[in-house]
């Protein structure tokens, strides 16, 4: 069984708390937050403040996206007592090893993203310092996106290093994942799955993360 971090992104701003405090009370582990910038990724979503707005609502930690470039100069911002992770995206950084200490001594988790074209083994030299990498299988930036197959051999890749060596980072996937395919990802070795129109736009939401999560 895996865990939930369905996407805000997929949320109905005009009713944004009402959403979020609907799916915490029905059961899911995270509350994925997709910041963009608008130049690492084309679209630009909303920044800290509205990410706080949810503190009092939110019955689920914050699992923070940084979807932008010099992410390093933003990461205390997002960081309340809800936030558990803050990932930033290795082609983001100028110096990967740099931004995780940053956001270790800042107070929170580390986790590293990498899009679908970049090899896995780019992260090699830090998966010991890493506490969640996190798989794109889609595009970064855009939601409603087809899910790639080519995320699947990542995602064993990263469960492979980490039973061989001993690390105990978190294996993360977001993007085109619902209750139809969610299997795939967490039979690969996914930890956590990011879900935003699945579980949002879901009919019976209840039923929606209870399948994705593989209860």
């Amino acid at each position: 069984m895996a865990k939930i971090a369905p996407s805000i992104l997929a949320a109905d701003f005009a009713r944004l708390g009402e959403d979020v405090k609907d799916i915490c009370d029905r059961g899911i582990d995270y509350l994925h937050i997709d910041v963009m910038d608008g130049v690492f990724v084309p679209n630009i979503s909303f920044g800290a403040d509205v990410m706080k707005s949810l503190d009092r609502t939110a019955g689920a930690p914050y699992d923070v996206h940084m979807m932008i470039i010099e992410p390093d100069r933003y990461l205390e911002k997002f960081i309340t007592d809800n936030t558990e992770f803050i990932t930033v995206h290795y082609e983001a950084c100028d110096d990967i090893g740099k931004t995780i200490e940053h956001i270790h001594k800042a107070g929170a988790k580390a986790g590293v993203s990498i899009k679908p074209g970049t090899a896995p083994e780019v992260l090699d030299d830090y998966l010991k310092d890493i506490d969640l990498i996190l798989v794109m299988s889609v595009e970064p930036g855009f939601g409603g996106q087809k899910f790639m197959d080519s995320s699947l051999p990542k995602i064993e890749y990263y469960k492979k290093k980490r039973d061989e060596m001993g690390y105990d980072y978190v294996i993360e996937v977001d993007g085109g994942i619902g209750s139809g395919n969610a299997h795939l990802v967490r039979d690969a070795g996914a930890d956590v799955i990011v879900a935003g129109s699945a579980v949002f736009r879901a009919a019976d939401r209840s039923a929606e993360i209870k399948a994705i999560k593989g209860e």
